[in-house]
Order: structure tokens, then sequence, then C-alpha cells
């Protein structure tokens, strides 16, 4: 049983990709006010809220915790990539690599939600729950980029 895994999946936004791959990358203080019922606070550790490479703190619910990241931009793929790096997550995953690649479709885009992952143990579940929780943040946040257009 292989301890690595990827899951994939691929959700139609109504957004477009500048305004998701904005809102994710550059302006994630607002991801909280769109998405309150998933995430409660997102704060600077190191860094600033723009620039790859920064560090943040996010606090969440798939159940309560936390988990301290540091975000890769893509901006001419609108791609981002958080690179798990301590918290409630990474006491049973060695990697954890949550991406979203955004890509136009229409008046909007196709957001294709990735995990990559690789397990501490074989006792550890594949990161089902985690996914779950990615799309229905991407859900989410469309309806508030959407509703405020």
């Amino acid at each position: 049983m292989s301890l690595k895994g990827k899951l994939e999946t691929v959700l139609e936004l109504k957004a477009t990709p500048e305004q998701y791959f904005n809102v994710l990358a550059k302006q994630a203080h607002h991801i909280p006010n769109h998405t309150p019922s998933n995430i409660q606070a997102v704060q600077v550790h190191e860094g600033d809220w723009e620039t790859a490479g920064s560090i943040k703190i996010w606090n969440y619910t798939t159940p309560a915790e936390i988990l301290k990241e540091q975000v890769e931009l893509d901006e001419e793929n609108k791609k981002i990539v958080f690179v798990g790096l301590e918290g409630d997550v990474m006491k049973s995953y060695k990697v954890f690599k949550p991406s979203y690649s955004l890509a136009p479709k229409g008046k909007g885009c196709l957001a294709t939600c990735v995990i990559e992952y690789e397990k501490l143990n074989e006792n550890v579940p594949t990161p089902h729950i985690y996914m779950d929780f990615m799309t229905g943040i991407a859900k989410e946040i469309d309806a508030g980029l959407v509703g405020a257009k």
C-alpha cells in the first residue's frame, strides 16, 4: 500500500479565473467573509497577503483545525499551491499540498482541485474529507464573488 497519493476533482465556477485567483492569491483575508462556516480566520505569519512564499495560518472547521502553510503562486497559469508546514493535518501527513488551478470556461472557469499527500503511516486515511472541504470552500467563494458583481 502506497503512502503517497493524489486526489483530484474539477468544478465549474461562475467567477472568472482572474477573480478567483485574486481572492486566493492576494486577498486571502477576505476568504472567511465568503465561507465563515468553514474558515474562521487567516493570518499572515511571514511575508504579506500577496507575495509567493508568504506563510499564513488558517483556522478552519473540518473538524476545528489549524494549518500553517506556505503559498506558491503561478499567476500566468492561475495556479495556487498551499504547502502544509505545520498544524493538525501535518500530524497525519508528511506531505500535504492542496492546490487550485483555474482555466477559463465561457464566462466563468474550471477549477481543478488537487491534494498531493504522503501519509505518515498506512493507518492514516486518504484525505477525502479535505477534498470535500476544498470543493465546499470553492463553491462558497464562487457564490460570494458572483454575488459581489
